[in-house]
């Protein structure tokens, strides 16, 4: 058995969304982190620039009106492990004045980009978060994301002096979004003790620990996805004898990678009555706030816990 991933657009309407706006899915023109991309309506801000919009959608949070932002990869297709640069993004990035990675492994493209641009600022969240875990997903660790909001802040501050306090203001108004979502993840741990769940790429392992809730997957199973290697049959025997059991409460997938066992796995659930949460890596096309998205995450995660 092969568990070859493959990328997939998360719906046809997104696909036209992104199609309508005229991305493709390796440009590096920004159309999902508030850019404009008219010189008329960017100019004087600073250009900064992210791996994947999950970043940059923190980056305009913090930077407001100020910045202007690039989003490398904003395509739900394009796949940060493999994806080449173009000349377009090593312009984006010789260009900025600020350039934050996500790192840990999981954007290396983004680290040559970097080394491109010697006179920006630079900032890896996966660095940042320190989390003492190798699960490079820190986008889905609340508190980690509220420091990189801390440290984009300080970054821009130094870059606009003047527009210091307006940086510091914003990051302070996003990160009480944050703990206001925290709270709301923390909660479902307790309204829903020792809850296990499936996870079929360990994508939101971050979220699920904030809620204690148990990642039941086994470790074989997971370990074969991320090394996009043959997923051993007793590993994928294990998974459908806990959701044919009923022993786990939902099975968290990511949306953006699929292959033959994961639709089994899926398909296994939906039959059983088990709850599917689907979480993405980049976010969706047309959304462009980090925070309505995680939330609309979240509920869905609530929602599975509590059908």
């Amino acid at each position: 058995m092969s568990s070859r991933r493959t990328r997939s657009v998360l719906a046809a309407a997104s696909a036209l969304t992104v199609l309508a706006l005229g991305v493709t899915a390796c440009s590096s023109a920004d159309s999902t982190t508030g850019s404009t991309g008219t010189a008329a309506a960017t100019s004087g801000k600073i250009k900064v620039v992210a791996s994947t919009n999950v970043w940059g959608s923190v980056l305009s949070a913090v930077g407001g009106d100020k910045v202007e932002v690039t989003s490398i990869i904003h395509d739900p297709s394009a796949d940060p492990h493999s994806y080449e640069t173009t000349a377009e993004d090593a312009l984006s990035a010789q260009n900025s004045k600020l350039l934050l990675g996500n790192g840990g492994g999981y954007d290396d493209f983004f680290t040559k980009l970097a080394d491109q641009a010697p006179d920006a600022k630079k900032l890896v969240a996966y660095d940042i978060a320190a989390t003492g875990n190798e699960n490079e997903h820190v986008w889905y660790s609340l508190p980690s994301v509220e420091k990189v909001a801390d440290q984009v802040a300080g970054q821009l501050g130094e870059v606009q002096p003047e527009s210091k306090q307006a940086f510091l203001d914003n990051a302070s108004a996003f990160k009480t979004k944050i703990e206001t979502l925290l709270k709301k993840v923390i909660d479902l741990g307790v309204t829903h003790p020792g809850t296990k769940v499936i996870a079929t790429e360990p994508v939101a392992h971050y979220l699920l620990d904030s809620a204690k809730i148990t990642d039941a997957t086994p470790p074989a199973f997971s370990e074969a996805v991320e090394q996009e290697t043959d997923i051993p049959v007793t590993a994928v025997n294990e998974v459908k004898q806990l959701i044919a059991g009923k022993q786990v409460k939902a099975v968290v997938n990511n949306a953006q990678t699929t292959t033959s066992i994961t639709d089994q796995i899926i398909g296994d659930a939906k039959s059983t009555g088990i709850g599917v949460v689907d979480v993405t890596e980049t976010l969706p096309a047309g959304v462009t706030d980090y925070i309505d998205w995680m939330s609309k995450e979240v509920d869905a995660l609530a929602g599975a816990l509590n059908s």
